[in-house]
């Protein structure tokens, strides 16, 4: 049988390591899982709904929700999404991005996507017969060159995908940024994807610009987001799309199609929790702790940390340390030294030369401690 995606192959998957993680043992700096701790409020919430909510909600999802998730939006951008016609719960992040894609983009139309970046999009491209383009920043700074961006906008440009924070980067886009996309589409049909998954974790008193903060770019995009890193229920399955009516009515035929209904038990458990808990200053002090903390158990090793800005990952340079291709260090380190991370080429379309690897902060301090030892065994260092 001929794939129709050949290019994909299921080893440079998250869900692959993550399952050899599981079967080696291995100390885990790879993928999000246990900081943290879903609250307890929110939990006795959901066993309260789980016989109340067993009925199928609508297929936008539960108005409730939807008038709370735009309310926090307002408070945060500035920008009112109506609940009722620009607001659609959706079963993940994952899911959300994809239904965007497959409701706008079409045989022939090509899509820019800013690398490195999560593994679904060119994949979702492709699938609805669209040519991925793809734009590189460089590192340290991963700053995206606007001049660049602008060369590869073609009369078939039919999208353009950004995220901030960016994973597995951990970069911000500046005002900047937004500004020069907002020029970059003006008098086109160009739409925006924004990706603003982990836009709840904002390092360093910095502030996140999202798309809804632009006049004009809120016209021309989708944005998708979850609570699932903040309260750590990505496996609740509940996300959220925000888009211009005229936007949103494509989104939502093409959702209709793809399932019946969103988790309705945790919808009403977001519902009821989120309009006296959405205030997210204690979790970004958190991760900057989590994140400073890891960042000084590699101190005065070879290894040099691209500091993270927001979210709950950043990248390792070992470039000092060895000379390997950035996925056979990986390996390395999971199968000699029993430490998994994610090789920065799992986050390009071809391997990358870089020796990069990004590790997720989100673990308790005892792991960062163990998988920090195991990384400086191979620098040839110690903790103190």
């Amino acid at each position: 049988m001929n794939s129709k995606i050949p290019t994909i192959t299921p080893r440079t998957t998250l869900a692959s390591l993550n399952e050899e993680i599981a079967q080696s043992g291995a100390i885990d700096l790879a993928i999000r899982k246990t900081v943290p701790q879903c609250p307890e409020d929110l939990l006795n919430l959901t066993q309260k709904h789980l016989v109340d909510g067993a009925n199928l909600s609508p297929v936008e999802g539960l108005l409730p929700l939807r008038a709370i998730i735009s309310e926090i939006n307002e408070k945060q951008s500035g920008h009112r999404y109506n609940p009722y016609t620009e607001v659609t719960i959706s079963a993940s992040t994952t899911q959300a991005c994809y239904t965007v894609i497959s409701a706008v983009v079409k045989y022939g139309d090509e899509v820019i996507v800013v690398e490195p970046a999560c593994t679904l999009y060119a994949p979702a491209i492709m699938l609805n017969g669209a040519r991925p383009i793809y734009v590189k920043p460089k590192a340290p700074d991963f700053r995206i060159d606007w001049e660049e961006m602008r060369k590869l906008v073609s009369q078939k440009t039919k999208m353009i995908i950004i995220t901030s924070p960016n994973n597995p980067t951990g970069k911000l886009l500046s005002e900047e940024d937004m500004l020069q996309l907002q020029k970059l589409i003006n008098g086109t049909n160009i739409i925006v994807l924004s990706d603003e998954t982990l836009s709840d974790i904002i390092l360093d008193e910095s502030k996140h610009y999202s798309v809804s903060s632009f006049e004009k770019l809120v016209e021309r995009s989708f944005v998708v987001s979850s609570f699932g890193a903040s309260f750590n229920i990505n496996s609740w399955g509940v996300a959220y799309c925000f888009a211009p009516e005229k936007l949103m009515v494509e989104y939502r035929k093409m959702q209709q199609i793809q399932l019946l209904s969103v988790n309705t038990p945790m919808q009403y458990a977001l519902a009821e929790y989120l309009p006296k808990h959405h205030n997210f200053d204690d979790l970004a002090a958190l991760y900057q702790g989590k994140r400073n903390y890891f960042n000084r158990l590699l101190d005065s090793s070879n290894y040099s940390v691209i500091q993270s800005e927001g979210g709950c990952f950043e990248l390792v340079d070992f470039s000092k340390v060895s000379d390997k291709a950035n996925d056979v260090f990986a390996e390395m380190l999971l199968k000699e030294y029993g430490v998994a991370v994610a090789p920065i080429s799992m986050f390009y379309h071809e391997k990358s030369k870089e020796r990069l690897f990004r590790v997720c902060i989100a673990k308790e301090n005892e792991e960062l401690e163990a998988g920090a030892a195991a990384l400086l065994k191979v620098a040839g260092a110690t903790l103190d």
